[in-house]
């Protein structure tokens, strides 16, 4: 593993210059009320037990069939649960157990976060494949797309090579500890390989990996780490740090890498949505948004195991349009470079929009009422999009996270998720977005 980056001292110096933050505490202010969009389909519900084998729904991706556009596919992470795939209807066409790594010391996986490496040369030509995290064994998984899709007998099957290194830990003993493997997000830039960008649990590290064909299978090498910040100077002249468990570190989670410009979104759950331009090393990352309760000083309660606030009336330093946790990440190419970028406000189940251009200025929110016996989305944690159109979604799909799952068909004494799809032309609607669907020769965007 290269040496880390440790640019954790820098990131922090920045904060004061990039965020347009009052010299003195400030409320903060209401936002408008967000639009409401509507779902009709979802995907079965997953059951977090042992009947349900350990399924628990996390984040999904969408891949866009180069024929058929109709043959196109969710995959999405289960955790233990291993992998899911679904059809444009929200039916599940296949499900991966969360097989041992290849690995000698390979255990069961656990499968967190999901995104698409499109047109990787395997010796037979190019290939599209889904590239996993996997936490319980600190490293990156594999999985060929079929390109028949939807329509073909088994769309996914796995290439990991054998014996990949850990990602951030030394040994076997360390992944144990399970600060491991976490978000994730595939970066393609022009003319070279692609590379996966990779999120440490419990920590505020984001490593980067270029991607490798091992014998007509998928590895990595090249892994380069950055540390963000993890406490905050404020104008008043304090330092603030979120409230975390004794050992715990405010993590990133969602991400997504702007193929055209190779900038990173990335979410830190309980601090807001930071900008950084890859490859590390680049540039300076800059807070674009912040949570809601950014600045207000709580305490970790052993007893209760919850943070709460030092003073409840102190006013803080927060955005309007997050509500912690920030989590998944994704973007909608639109015209020419713009574009949108789509933050999961976990705290208040609804979305945030901001432009990719300029100050990455906040559009609007939005939140997501299920229509036709499906239930509304709460919770949501990972999210994907695309401007491609897709099956009957003209327009493009959103496909989210939904915790919990409710309904009359659903067992609400068990913890219950699944995934809920939109489309976009709706969310356009109600936001007075731009939209293109048209390809783009990136294979990415096709």
């Amino acid at each position: 593993m290269s040496p880390r980056l440790l640019l954790a001292a820098p990131l922090a110096a920045v904060l004061i210059t990039s965020l347009p933050l009052s010299a003195t505490a400030r409320p903060v202010d209401e936002p408008a009320p967000p639009a409401v969009v509507t779902t009709a389909t979802e995907t079965p519900v997953l059951y977090d037990d042992d009947e349900g084998g350990s399924a628990s729904g996390d984040d999904p991706a969408i891949w866009v069939a180069p024929g058929d556009a109709q043959d196109s596919i969710v995959i999405a992470t289960a955790k233990e649960g291993g992998l899911r795939v679904y059809d444009l209807d929200g039916a599940e066409l296949q499900s991966l157990t969360a097989e041992p790594a290849p690995r000698a010391d390979g255990v069961a996986g656990r499968y967190n976060n999901v995104d698409i490496a499109y047109g990787i040369d395997l010796g037979a030509g190019p290939v599209d494949v889904a590239v996993v995290s996997d936490r319980y064994n600190d490293q990156l998984r594999f999985f060929a797309i079929d390109p028949a899709g939807a329509q073909a007998a088994t769309p996914v099957h796995e290439i990991t090579a054998a014996e990949q290194p850990f990602l951030f830990s030394a040994d076997r003993a360390e992944v144990d500890d399970e600060h491991t493997a976490y978000g994730l997000a595939v970066w393609q830039p022009a003319g070279s390989a692609p590379v996966a960008v990779v999120t440490r649990e419990g920590t505020t590290t984001v490593a980067t990996a270029e991607l490798t064909v091992e014998g007509g299978r998928v590895g990595y090498t090249a892994v380069e780490t950055v540390d963000f910040p993890a406490s905050f100077p404020l104008p008043d002249g304090m330092t603030w740090q979120p409230c975390e468990e004794p050992g715990i570190l405010p993590q990133l989670e969602g991400l997504s890498v702007d193929q055209r410009s190779g900038v990173l979104y990335a979410a830190q759950e309980d601090v807001g949505l930071w900008r950084l331009q890859l490859p590390l090393g680049s540039g300076e990352p800059t807070l674009i948004d912040r949570v809601r309760d950014f600045g207000i000083h709580d305490a970790f309660d052993p007893e209760s195991e919850e943070c709460e606030p030092v003073d409840a009336a102190a006013p803080g330093f927060g955005g309007t349009a997050l509500e912690a946790d920030a989590e998944g990440v994704d973007l909608y190419y639109g015209p020419g470079s713009t574009g949108y970028v789509i933050v999961s406000s976990q705290g208040d189940d609804t979305y945030a929009v901001y432009r990719t251009q300029g100050r990455n200025d906040l559009v609007g929110t939005f939140r997501i009422a299920g229509v036709g016996g499906v239930d509304d989305v709460h919770g949501s944690d990972g999210l994907a999009v695309t401007n491609r159109p897709v099956g009957d979604y003209r327009e493009g799909l959103l496909v989210t996270h939904d915790e919990p799952d409710t309904g009359p068909e659903v067992d609400d004494e068990r913890d219950a998720t699944n995934f809920s799809y939109v489309s976009w032309g709706e969310v356009a609607d109600a936001l007075g977005l731009k939209v293109d669907t048209a390809p783009r020769n990136d294979p990415r965007f096709r």
